[in-house]
């Protein structure tokens, strides 16, 4: 065989290898894969979410989409860690602040303006700009908002019977220390608490400050006025709180108690009230010794009661803003997928379904109802 001959068929099979290596890779980049991390417990709620990841599939082709969970605190706790690693998620869920404006400048994520922006800022302007300017920071959006919450007293309306107290006559503190006296005196452990992640019970100090301060005092403090935070209105909201305190409303050991375990003893009906967010019907069921917990007719709520003279307002409330954080390497699908999660339709869908309040404005263009 000649030189020639052999130069040929060396070519000839170099350039049959390297077609097929293009083949080959083709088909293995055919399916683009969206990895959801998530904190999600409720099985109705997961079960939603699958539903609108299998019709978003369905309209887009060699997408999929894999749903991974991780528990609360091991999410807050690992998340760091995975957003530096090969195995960080497509995208994952996020509380917003400070946290969030952390993870902005550490070079893992990828902002969202450009998407939202698009076809003449279609999706931006579908959202509730409050919710968009909660999750920005040095002029970049961060996270796609995804739902915002309201955190309020919710009550066994039994317990509440076997005491003899009326939820609708909770008007002020005052009223709300006398309601916790009768049920301690009734043989009721008032308050489900969450002492050892802390956050549930700074939920107490933080309403009590937003009675006494109002929200002029709230932006005066921000501004360093009046002594700032360490003036007199929030003072008093430390000395409101250590009243509930002296009371020891709390389920034993509720210092060592997770935010779980908060709701697991509402849910089995071992404390009367918690302070808790508005999905709190299905995540007290979920995280209750039966997974059934008490049934939605024996559930009732009311508002973080007024503080005596203070200026602030039943309307002022706490909330919360949620939203989905991108990674720098996601696939390009996933802000189509998070843009597809905030249409109209599918937060209607979210709202009816899992009980969240939407961030959407209602003459968003709804997509497709989901069948």
């Amino acid at each position: 065989m000649s030189k020639r001959t052999r130069g040929l068929l060396w070519l000839s099979a170099s350039a049959f290898a390297f077609s097929a290596s293009i083949l080959t890779a083709g088909t293995a980049a055919a399916d683009s894969v969206i990895r959801w991390m998530h904190v999600e417990q409720v099985p109705g709620n997961l079960a939603v979410w699958r539903k609108i990841a299998d019709d978003f599939e369905a309209k887009h082709p060699g997408v999929k989409i894999e749903m991974q969970f991780l528990e609360n605190q091991a999410f807050k706790a690992k998340i760091p860690t995975l957003l530096q690693s090969k195995d960080a998620p497509s995208f994952f869920y996020t509380w917003g602040g400070g946290v969030l404006q952390a993870q902005s400048v550490t070079g893992t994520l990828r902002p969202l303006d450009a998407a939202l922006d698009a076809n003449g800022g279609e999706w931006r302007k579908s959202l509730n700009p409050s919710a968009v300017e909660g999750l920005t920071f040095d002029g970049k959006v961060w996270a796609s908002p995804t739902k915002s919450g309201l955190v309020s007293f919710y009550y066994n309306k039994e317990l509440f019977k076997k005491a003899g107290i009326d939820a609708t006559k909770i008007a002020s503190w005052d009223d709300f220390l006398g309601a916790v006296k009768t049920l301690k005196q009734a043989g009721i452990t008032p308050i489900a608490g969450g002492g050892r992640d802390k956050w549930p019970l700074h939920f107490y100090w933080g309403y009590l400050a937003m009675r006494e301060a109002g929200r002029q005092g709230f932006a005066d403090a921000k501004a360093g006025k009046n002594d700032g935070f360490a003036g007199e209105a929030f003072v008093k909201a430390g000395e409101h709180l250590a009243e509930l305190g002296k009371l020891e409303p709390f389920q034993n050991g509720y210092l060592g108690a997770t935010w779980n375990d908060a709701l697991a003893a509402f849910g089995d009906g071992r404390a009367a009230i918690i302070l808790s967010f508005e999905n709190t019907p299905a995540t007290q069921a979920s995280n209750s010794t039966s997974r059934k917990g008490l049934p939605d007719d024996n559930i009732g709520r009311f508002p973080f009661p007024l503080v005596s003279g203070g200026p602030g307002v039943l309307t002022d409330d706490f909330g919360g803003l949620n939203g989905w954080v991108v990674t720098k390497n996601a696939p390009p699908e996933t802000e189509e997928f998070l843009k597809y999660m905030a249409s109209l339709d599918v937060q209607k869908t979210l709202a009816k379904e899992t009980q969240i309040m939407p961030v959407t404005k209602a003459r968003a263009r709804p997509s497709r109802r989901l069948s």
